[in-house]
């Protein structure tokens, strides 16, 4: 599913990322976990191409993403989920617009929209929320609309930048147990974060970046005392 091969970006003097390799099987739930500037965001956006690396492979469904013509990358994040720690709703527009936005952007059929857009809403436990405009909803609410909205196209790759940098410890975990049911449901999900306390209690695993290398990969681990 995911295939980092001797990645580095670097940005100016600064090396985000050094030599990074490792492979993420279809299906699986996978945190990547360090300090501030480790290079957890730089990795998230190699993935859905807002950045290229200097140097190595970053690979997608088999798909070379560094490569990839700038006209195709629409195509690729269309194959994904993406979910921002800062939600990036739209405040003047409901859930229920909110989570359709990118169907009306590809053109797909008003009833497919509304069945795909409920179904969504469903999952995430917000289907007395649909009419409610961002302003109106809590911020783990917020998060959960941005979370329908990233799987409302059916992806197979989840992937979150620090989902939950603004909740409280209690929602935080109501949204690490969506992600996970999600995944159960076949999603391939990564999430960068450096909330140490949900990812001990999740038992997943962990790939701990420090100074932009991968200084371990555990299959079902911790956050180890080595990222802090």
């Amino acid at each position: 599913m995911i295939q980092f091969v001797n990645v580095t970006k670097i940005y100016g003097e600064l090396k985000a990322l050094d030599d990074v390799s490792f492979e993420i099987g279809s299906g699986e739930m996978v945190f990547v976990v360090g300090p501030s500037g480790a290079g957890k965001s730089t990795l998230m956006k190699l993935l859905y191409r807002e950045e290229k690396p200097t140097s190595g492979q970053v690979f997608v469904s088999s798909v070379d993403v560094s490569r990839l013509p700038n006209n195709q990358t629409p195509i690729l994040r269309r194959r994904m989920g993406i979910v921002f720690q800062d939600f990036k709703l739209l405040p003047n527009k409901t859930s229920f617009e909110n989570i359709a936005y990118p169907l009306f952007a590809i053109g797909m059929d008003q009833n497919e929209i509304k069945k795909r857009v409920h179904g969504a809403l469903k999952v995430v436990s917000l289907t007395n929320k649909a009419n409610d405009f961002p302003k109106n909803l809590s911020a783990g609410e917020r998060q959960r609309v941005g979370i329908a909205r990233a799987i409302v196209q059916g992806p197979s790759l989840l992937v979150t930048d620090e989902p939950t940098g603004n909740l409280d410890p209690t929602t935080s975990m109501e949204i690490f147990q969506l992600l996970e049911r999600i995944n159960q449901r076949g999603t391939t999900v990564l999430v960068a974060t450096h909330n140490q306390q949900m990812v001990d209690q999740m038992k997943k695993r962990v790939i701990a970046l420090t100074n932009g290398q991968v200084v371990s990969d555990v299959k079902s681990g911790m956050y180890t005392a080595r990222v802090n």
